[in-house]
């Protein structure tokens, strides 16, 4: 306890209800970060422009633009820093189309504080982290037919799938939930035209030839 702590930077948080600001504020500052607060979406991307935090955490719902609106006016896939987008319990729909606009991962409310530290650390040490290729497989000089159509997350995702990571371990590699690579990984699939795990790998081991 007499440990110093080491400061964990800056934190984003983009919500017009000052309350969750208040909260989130509270806790991650407890936690060694240093947390930037922004009730609409102009002044958050004004700041954004001007230099990058560590993490993003992004309320969905917002009067004028929505957090939707505002990864795709941000080019969300391109951020430097990881996107948490805040949305209500089981709306899954709002939690795939944030993904899509290049959203990193999502967190459902109601949410309790130290679960949010423990996501937060882990996606930023996973972004710290990242490489290549996590899963020691070199797939991007390959000539996979679709390559091009992924994202630099689905690309992620499935060089963790075709290196033999279950749904749960690509997730803990990547610091994203287990829910977020079923949406990245049925998006691969969907864009290289296969239907299971088996004919992804076989495309992607078979040198491009499905089948």
């Amino acid at each position: 306890m007499s440990e110093e702590r080491k400061p964990a930077g800056e934190v984003f948080v983009v919500d017009d209800d000052a309350a969750v600001r208040a909260t989130l504020s509270a806790v991650l500052s407890m936690e060694g970060f240093q947390v930037t607060g922004f009730a609409d979406g102009a002044s958050f991307l004004a700041a954004a422009r001007e230099r990058t935090p560590a993490c993003v955490i992004l309320d969905v719902y917002m009067p004028g633009r929505s957090g939707l609106d505002i990864l795709k006016e941000l080019n969300a896939e391109q951020y430097p820093a990881p996107i948490f987008i805040i949305s209500g319990l089981g709306d899954v729909r709002i939690a795939v189309e944030a993904i899509k606009s290049g959203a990193f991962d999502f967190i459902e409310k109601p949410f309790d504080g130290p679960s949010v530290v423990c996501r937060l650390r882990k996606a930023i040490e996973a972004w710290a982290r990242r490489v290549t290729d996590p899963a020691g497989l070199d797939i991007s000089s390959q000539r996979v037919p679709g390559w091009d159509l992924l994202s630099r997350r689905e690309r992620d995702v499935l060089r963790q799938i075709t290196g033999g990571a279950s749904n749960k371990e690509a997730g803990r590699q990547l610091g994203i939930s287990t829910r977020t690579v079923e949406i990245h990984r049925a998006r691969v699939m969907e864009k290289l035209g296969v239907r299971n795990a088996v004919e992804l790998v076989r495309l992607v081991l078979g040198d491009g030839r499905n089948g």
